[in-house]
């Protein structure tokens, strides 16, 4: 019973944890490059002591070779002094010492050739994990996107059906702005049909005559014919014209 209970709580947390992973894919990217540096970090660190170990074979092998140099210079030195023994000697410890050369160096070839392989190996490695990071970059990208153009279409087919629909405010705004505007240009036309036009064409005649008597004032004044009289011609010399008749009817 208690382990059902458990497979139970486990099976809670495990729906609750998927949930949050769902809801939030960054999160869950940036553990998985933290990890990564993590397994970067701590596979540096096996390279770094396999790149000791070569250099410590690499130092044994320059150790050897210097005194595989000198032993064979010593016992070249003592056969040709005649020294057989002490040249034989050398010899000897010659011997051994180009054998652990030997050694040493296929140990070195064999290391530096693993310590390749490992670097190689790594490279690919976090290669392939950062494309694949990438690659999840552009993914979760793309799902914002999508998400953010759902919403943005479900809110505007929200909006398309409830917009127009009968009883909506817009509805009724337009119904009470044509109410208005009908209800005020009628009113306007009653006021138009109420205006008295007599007493308005009454007022214009007299506007009319009193210019006319302004004007023929201003031209008896002036001494100037109206156009209906026929062409202007100064009064001064009509007068001055009459006179000298009557002056010579008068001789």
């Amino acid at each position: 019973m208690f382990s059902r209970l458990g497979n139970l709580i486990r099976g809670f947390f495990s729906l609750f944890i998927s949930g949050m992973e769902k809801r939030n894919p960054e999160a869950l990217l940036e553990l998985e490059q933290e990890n990564l540096r993590k397994q970067i970090a701590n596979y540096n660190q096996g390279l770094a002591t396999h790149a000791g170990l070569c250099e410590r074979i690499m130092g044994q092998v320059r150790k050897l070779e210097a005194e595989q140099k000198d032993l064979r210079a010593k016992t070249t030195a003592h056969l040709r002094a005649g020294n057989k023994s002490a040249a034989g000697q050398y010899a000897l410890r010659l011997q051994t010492i180009e054998a652990q050369l030997a050694e040493n160096r296929t140990q070195l070839e064999q290391a530096e050739g693993t310590y390749k392989n490992l670097v190689k190996a790594r490279d690919i490695a976090v290669q392939t994990a950062k494309s694949k990071i990438e690659s999840l970059k552009g993914a979760i990208n793309d799902m914002r996107m999508n998400q953010a153009m759902a919403e943005i279409h479900e809110m505007a087919s929200g909006m398309i059906s409830s917009i127009g629909g009968s009883g909506d405010t817009l509805n009724r705004l337009h119904e009470m702005v044509e109410e208005e505007r009908t209800r005020a240009a009628g009113r306007a036309r009653v006021a138009k049909d109420s205006v008295d036009m007599g007493d308005i064409e009454v007022k214009e005649a007299e506007l009319n005559a009193l210019a006319d008597q302004a004007l023929a004032d201003f031209a008896a004044r002036e001494g100037i014919s109206l156009p209906s009289e026929g062409p202007a011609t100064p009064t001064t010399r009509t007068m001055g014209a009459k006179e000298s008749e009557s002056a010579g009817g008068n001789t």
